[in-house]
């Protein structure tokens, strides 16, 4: 790869510029893991990229999900116990001086999931620890690594003396975890480019297709009695245990229809079922009155998000039926975050080759691509507002689990990559003095 600078190899070039800033790449995701960034929690680490990024010369553009109509949109998902106000998004823009490129959208969520008990954990959850090569931390592999890669690669760009030929803009999102709407707030803020590029944590590889997600709440009742007389009354956390398992068979049956999917058929059941929280009862000595169990369940791409609410809720009713109490006391549904669609890449795409040829040229060998079982924003890009859309990043471990960990050569290889896509995407022009200053 030469660009038109002065014919210095670009591959070279920014590969010395990438290797310079490592450390302190290193040190700036570190800093973003010691955020405590969870739901409804995300704001001060926003702040803080905000401020990075004005640092760094971009337009900054801080806004909430309360500031754009978000409601109005028939792909927001719904938010629950979540004050939109206070869920801060951020984009920042490089305006090209006279935009010849195409215009590129990096995007990263920092939005982080639970911990679970901080005793579990080697190190602590966010400590930032670096052992071998890793740096262990909630965040650190999904997706903060990412993040630090795309801005990290708008800065080899500067320090090899180049900036995007085009308009480029660099945003950070919360919700992916649980709705997608930081996403489409972005959308519904007004930014559009020619291709979004979401460093997501793939261990470098390019997902072809996700599922989608539904989350909802069963909610259970019982008829409370003294436990010396349980068999006069009904039992809502036992209920609620009948519930799932039909959930269960219901999710064996989606999953044996999904053999005949054009991508997903050969994936050991790619419909997952989750019962992830559950909360009920008032007195160990008493039936419980009550139970609620929080669920997440898939669906594959080309399913209809209604559709797929509808054999949730017809597999509840045809399970209560055979419960003579939950008969007269139907469990209600309540549907409480993502109602996202499955998305594909459909291969062939100009940015897909552009990435692909590059990986070839890293690695040695082609891109390898993936299906996922689980969601990422490229879908709010791609479905709705017809922008070619990559997810690609870093590789680690335990996304969600105990030691989540980035392989910390991962940044190197994947900022490089991140800037050579923009160096030829956007195309290059000399950086402005005023920028180099």
């Amino acid at each position: 790869m030469a660009d038109e600078t002065g014919g210095t190899d670009m591959m070279a070039r920014l590969r010395r510029a990438v290797e310079a800033g490592h450390e302190q790449q290193v040190a700036f995701l570190a800093e973003m893991v010691r955020f405590p960034s969870l739901r409804g929690q995300e704001a001060p680490l926003q702040d803080w990229i905000a401020h990075q990024l004005a640092a760094r010369g971009y337009a900054v553009d801080r806004f909430t999900l309360a500031d754009v109509p978000l409601t109005a949109h028939p792909k927001a998902s719904p938010m629950v116990e979540v004050d939109p106000a206070g869920s801060v998004q951020v984009a920042a823009m490089h305006r090209a001086a006279t935009p010849g490129g195409r215009s590129l959208i990096l995007q990263g969520h920092i939005d982080v999931v639970p911990t679970g008990p901080h005793e579990m954990w080697t190190y602590p959850p966010f400590s930032a620890t670096i052992r071998d090569g890793w740096m262990y931390g909630r965040g650190a592999y999904d997706m903060k690594a990412g993040v630090s890669c795309m801005i990290f690669a708008l800065d080899a760009l500067r320090a090899a003396g180049l900036e995007p030929a085009a308009d480029v803009c660099v945003q950070t999102v919360t919700e992916e975890e649980s709705t997608g709407n930081g996403a489409l707030a972005t959308l519904l803020r007004g930014y559009r480019a020619d291709a979004c590029f979401i460093p997501e944590s793939t261990g470098q590889t390019l997902t072809r297709a996700q599922s989608g997600a539904l989350w909802f709440r069963l909610r259970v009742l019982g008829s409370p009695v003294h436990v010396m007389v349980a068999q006069a009354g009904s039992n809502a956390i036992l209920s609620a245990c009948d519930m799932i398992r039909a959930l269960q068979e219901h999710t064996v049956a989606l999953n044996a229809a999904a053999r005949s999917d054009p991508w997903f058929g050969e994936v050991q059941d790619p419909i997952k079922f989750n019962p992830g929280v559950i909360r009920g009862g008032d007195w160990a000595s008493s039936t419980p009155a009550w139970c609620e169990v929080d669920c997440r369940i898939g669906l594959l791409p080309g399913a209809e998000v209604a559709d797929a609410k509808a054999g949730v809720e017809q597999a509840i009713r045809t399970a209560a039926q055979r419960d003579p109490f939950l008969a007269n006391n139907p469990p209600a549904i309540e549907w409480i975050g993502f109602e996202a669609d499955g998305a594909v890449l459909e291969p062939g795409g100009e940015a897909e080759q552009l990435l692909a040829r590059i990986h070839q040229q890293l690695h040695g060998k082609p891109v390898p691509t993936r299906l996922s079982t689980a969601v990422n924003d490229t879908r709010f890009y791609s479905l709705y507002y017809d922008i070619a859309a990559l997810c690609y990043g870093p590789d680690g471990e335990g996304p969600h689990a105990f030691d989540e960990r980035v392989r910390l050569d991962s940044l190197k290889e994947t900022t490089l990559a991140m800037a050579l896509f923009i160096a030829e995407w956007c195309g290059v022009v000399p950086l402005r003095q005023q920028k180099a200053a």
